[in-house]
């Protein structure tokens, strides 16, 4: 992607601002839980082998929060072959970003598409899936794209949930990391699982 060419969506630019000021490593938790303690080696999957139910976990409310944003996701139910989900991110009672986003079977393999509020659509496809000890690891990928080039879901334990988006800005390479905690999607209760 042209970074010069297309609307920046605020995802990105949120981002790159905080890895530029370099708060990102005091505002989550230094590791996932499951790395904390020692694992096997990753162990990779066939993506050919990974069906969208595979992913019908994140089916349901996430939260999380980093210098004063807040930032959520609502999956949907997998219904008609589709998971559908929005992102809303919030500072100061403000709108800052909102996008709409869905996980589909395409004849190469499963996409993440990704509708941001400020940008126009983009299909990241399913590159792979590991299992890291108790949590699982899916990777989509779009390398015509320099940032996002990445998009990882990490399935954590306890409730959690691990967004990286990872690419290239400026020639350098850049990950941020998006810790989400599982919330009653009524109440905003946590929900450990």
């Amino acid at each position: 992607m042209n970074l010069s060419s297309r609307p920046i969506p605020f995802r990105t630019l949120l981002a790159v601002a905080l890895l530029a000021i370099g708060s990102m490593s005091r505002a989550q938790p230094a590791t996932p839980p499951a790395a904390a303690t020692a694992a096997p080696a990753p162990a990779a999957a066939t993506v050919a082998t990974v069906v969208l139910s595979d992913l019908s976990w994140l089916s349901g409310c996430w939260r999380g929060s980093v210098n004063q944003r807040e930032f959520r996701e609502h999956w949907l139910p997998l219904r008609g072959d589709l998971l559908i989900g929005a992102g809303h991110t919030v500072m100061q009672d403000r709108t800052q970003n909102f996008e709409y986003v869905r996980i589909e079977p395409r004849a190469d393999g499963l996409h993440y598409v990704a509708q941001p509020s400020a940008g126009k659509e983009m299909s990241f496809r399913l590159a792979d899936r590991q299992v890291d000890g108790t949590d699982t690891i899916f990777t989509f990928a779009n390398d015509a794209s320099d940032f996002p080039r990445r998009i990882v879901y990490r399935r954590g334990t306890e409730g959690w949930l691990y967004i990286h988006v990872e690419g290239r800005v400026q020639g350098e390479e850049r990950r941020v990391i998006y810790p989400l905690r599982r919330i009653d999607c009524e109440s905003d209760d946590l929900i450990a699982k």
